[in-house]
């Protein structure tokens, strides 16, 4: 039986600044807690150590991965807690040296001592973490969890998320690679989105599924309405300044909006030309990943890192190619995206710490790229075809965050991700698919085979790249 990968397993809510790094651990430390539980060991719980492995030790601080494992240890919940509260209860714990361990029980919690930044590597992962539980009996009670990418969270062998997954119940359009999926649109003459559909009613009614996607769009929307509407500089001390402010005031003037709905529909009145196009995308993608470095409430798509690309590139399409498109055209958009990020995941990975920025950015252009030729009335063949344009030109990018920050280059690396996509989708529609010749499926395994190739300083280590060429002390 394959993997059953929900377009909601690809699109999730949650904090930045990093899906792997932030939502991951933090989904983790929620695992840990419920396995106390379930142990009848909560109660009886003293203190709790966390060690981190890898990629989560070596980039952790930059990414907030400290804060997002108190946080899930106090119970908040990423996709709903108010952002305001996340700073209060973070210096709450740190200054007082004491948590309210699954928001019931007070503990002795010292940050400095509790989380532990390992640098070894585990063998399974690059991102890696144990919990330890030390109980009121003297013994103690440990967990390991690996956070592979996208704010998934399995233990030990990746076949246990299989497993997991299979739970929910079987696709009746089970697919593992772009062949398959090729070969279900084809004999049930359907488009991507369609098929994609069919699956998601296997698991939710077709009204929940309606709803959750519009959710996900609102968030969408309202993180790149907050981006372009927040100044200042983002925290980290990397003393990098917010752009999508300017830009977007520079492109938008003095038109008056009160809501993130009536702000699209203004964007859509405006007059846009040729070379705003450009622009008015990277603004898009700018304010969303401006608002994931600074902790706020992002899409995964499919990871917190490269969020920024497939909301840029939907509203390219709402705001400069169809101003009569809505909700159906949106559930298409994110069904498609959703499908493609699937295919990555079971053929590769979406995990910089094990394939580089190709593994975040390359795939998310992908996903955008697939999505919007589809609506631009692209075949199933030209679909897969865009998806794989889009990857090709990001083979081999490295992941080499400045301070271990998603600032520098991640930030701007998600405007060209989306001006590919866009590039991708345009050359895809014009190619006639029997000219095609490389298939995504080869994209996807290449991609793999580049990822294992890749020495590991460039991945999302900060031990190579720009990440060691420009000193951090002098930003």
């Amino acid at each position: 039986m394959e993997e059953c990968i929900s377009v909601f397993d690809m699109l999730k809510i949650g904090v930045g600044p990093s899906s792997s790094h932030t939502l991951g651990p933090w989904r983790a430390a929620e695992r840990f807690l419920n396995e106390l539980k379930n142990n009848n060991l909560f109660q009886n719980t003293n203190r709790i150590q966390v060690d981190l492995y890898g990629s989560l030790s070596l980039t952790g601080k930059g990414h907030a991965t400290d804060f997002a494992i108190m946080l899930g240890l106090s119970g908040q919940d990423p996709e709903y807690i108010p952002i305001e509260n996340i700073s209060k209860i973070t210096k709450s714990i740190t200054e007082n040296e004491k948590i309210i361990l699954g928001n019931e029980i007070n503990i002795t919690f010292k940050l400095n001592q509790d989380i532990i930044f390992n640098k070894e590597f585990l063998p399974f992962h690059a991102n890696g973490l144990k919990f330890t539980a030390y109980l009121k009996d003297n013994s103690n009670y440990s967990s390991t969890f690996y956070s592979i990418g996208g704010g998934f969270v399995v233990k030990e062998e990746r076949i246990n998320a299989k497993k997991k997954l299979e739970i929910k119940g079987a696709f009746p359009f089970q697919v593992s690679n772009a062949l398959e999926l090729l070969e279900y649109c084809t004999v049930e003459n359907k488009k991507i989105s369609e098929i994609v559909f069919e699956n998601e009613k296997s698991m939710r009614s077709e009204e929940k599924i309606d709803s959750e996607l519009l959710r996900i769009w609102e968030t969408m929307l309202e993180c790149m309405y907050i981006g372009c509407h927040s100044e200042g500089i983002l925290p980290g001390g990397l003393n990098v300044r917010r752009r999508a402010f300017d830009m977007h005031q520079n492109l938008i003037g003095l038109a008056n909006y009160d809501s993130p709905q009536s702000w699209l529909e203004t964007i859509r009145k405006t007059e846009v030309k040729f070379r705003q196009i450009l622009k008015w995308v990277s603004c898009f993608a700018l304010s969303v990943n401006e608002v994931n470095a600074a902790l706020g409430r992002v899409v995964t798509a499919p990871t917190n890192g490269s969020a920024g690309v497939v909301p840029a590139v939907l509203m390219y399409y709402l705001v400069i190619e169809n101003h009569n498109a809505g909700e159906k055209e949106i559930k298409q958009f994110l069904m498609v995206a959703g499908e493609i990020g699937s295919l990555f995941k079971k053929g590769s990975t979406i995990s910089a710490a094990m394939g580089g920025c190709q593994a975040e950015i390359g795939v998310s252009s992908a996903m955008a790229a697939a999505a919007l030729c589809e609506l631009m009335g692209g075949s199933p063949e030209q679909v897969l075809m865009a998806a794989e344009i889009a990857m090709e030109h990001h083979l081999g990018m490295t992941c080499d965050p400045v301070g271990g920050l998603v600032q520098i280059p991640c930030i701007e690396r998600n405007t060209m991700g989306a001006i590919k996509a866009i590039n991708a989708a345009e050359l895809a529609l014009e190619t006639d698919p029997k000219n095609a010749k490389v298939p995504l499926d080869k994209v996807i395994d290449t991609m793999w085979q580049t990822a294992k190739d890749m020495n590991n300083k460039y991945k999302e280590t900060s031990e190579g790249g720009l990440a060691i060429a420009v000193n951090f002390a002098d930003c």
